[in-house]
């Protein structure tokens, strides 16, 4: 989760960032993870979720294992499975997963020490698998570490974008570019492992409106609307590669308008750097998850 271009302007902040999201792996009551992917009967409906931390909901209590995932029985994909009343449930999304994590062991840490790994996340595909759910990316732009970089306490402080221009271009813009050849490989992959399979993808959210809201999300207003163009540009490279290679493509950033960070509790679906809900830094609220269950059941017509 950490961006690669990390500067260590604020070291207290990140250690912040990383012990809430090591505390919500230990935030959980529940170990349970749902159905094993065996073969399923014919008719039967069998659901599996993949996908990073905005699909997980890490710190949206309570919390199911392996911990480090941070996997809340309240993500989107829980919520989901039980309107559809699904037969088989697996979800293994996992905070801090990346394309990679898909088809190789994915490396966990718990509050900065080593816990282990969690299996490749296409283990828990059959052939019987009905219906996939997939958030990823934004691990793979490394835009929370690029949000990170961009918390000014100052005002009249420099703006973090001209630290990801170079020669005229953007670097956090070719990052996220490079995200669609990935996408493709994971969503043809998806297919040939469960090719019963209807499969969703999901974009991001509004994380800030525009303009921004600095002091209560203490980004500078232009940085505001480029991280937030950044995360636009993302969702048209994941809706762009789920049209191209069989997937639906569902819109998250539209509905959540008006409940960016900067709106008041109870009215926004993405925490902040600070949370005022129980939710990671930077992620989905239970009202995000809430909303992303209901918008992804929408498009099944569930």
């Amino acid at each position: 989760m950490n961006s690669p271009y990390s500067k260590e302007t604020y070291p207290r902040f990140r250690r912040l960032v990383r012990t809430a999201l090591g505390v919500a792996a230990l935030a959980g009551a529940s170990l349970g993870v749902g159905a094993s992917p065996a073969s399923a009967d014919a008719g039967r409906q069998v659901y599996v979720a993949l996908g990073d931390s905005m699909a997980s909901g890490p710190l949206v209590p309570p919390i199911t294992g392996p911990l480090a995932c941070g996997r809340s029985t309240r993500n989107y994909a829980h919520l989901l499975a039980a309107r559809l009343k699904v037969d088989a449930f697996r979800d293994v999304t996992c905070s801090g997963a990346d394309t990679g994590d898909m088809t190789q062991p994915q490396k966990l840490s718990l509050l900065g020490v080593d816990a282990g790994t969690a299996p490749p996340q296409f283990d828990a595909l059959s052939a019987d698998t009905t219906l996939v759910t997939l958030t990823i990316g934004g691990n793979d732009a490394g835009l929370v570490g690029v949000a990170q970089d961009c918390l000014q306490l100052n005002p009249l402080g420099a703006h973090c974008k001209d630290a990801y221009i170079k020669d005229g271009v953007d670097q956090e813009a070719l990052r996220i570019d490079a995200l669609g050849p990935k996408l493709a490989v994971v969503l043809d992959t998806i297919h040939q492992r469960s090719p019963q399979a209807r499969v969703l993808v999901t974009g991001y959210g509004e994380y800030i409106k525009r303009g921004g809201c600095w002091p209560v999300v203490p980004v500078l207003g232009s940085d505001a609307d480029w991280l937030q163009g950044s995360v636009d540009r993302m969702n048209g490279v994941i809706a762009a590669q789920a049209s191209a290679h069989g997937a639906e493509y569902v819109d998250v950033r539209t509905p959540s308008k008006g409940h960016d960070a900067c709106q008041v509790p109870g009215v926004k679906w993405l925490e902040g750097f600070l949370p005022t809900a129980p939710a990671a830094p930077l992620h989905p609220n239970a009202l995000g998850e809430q909303a992303y269950a209901t918008f992804v059941g929408a498009r099944i017509g569930g």
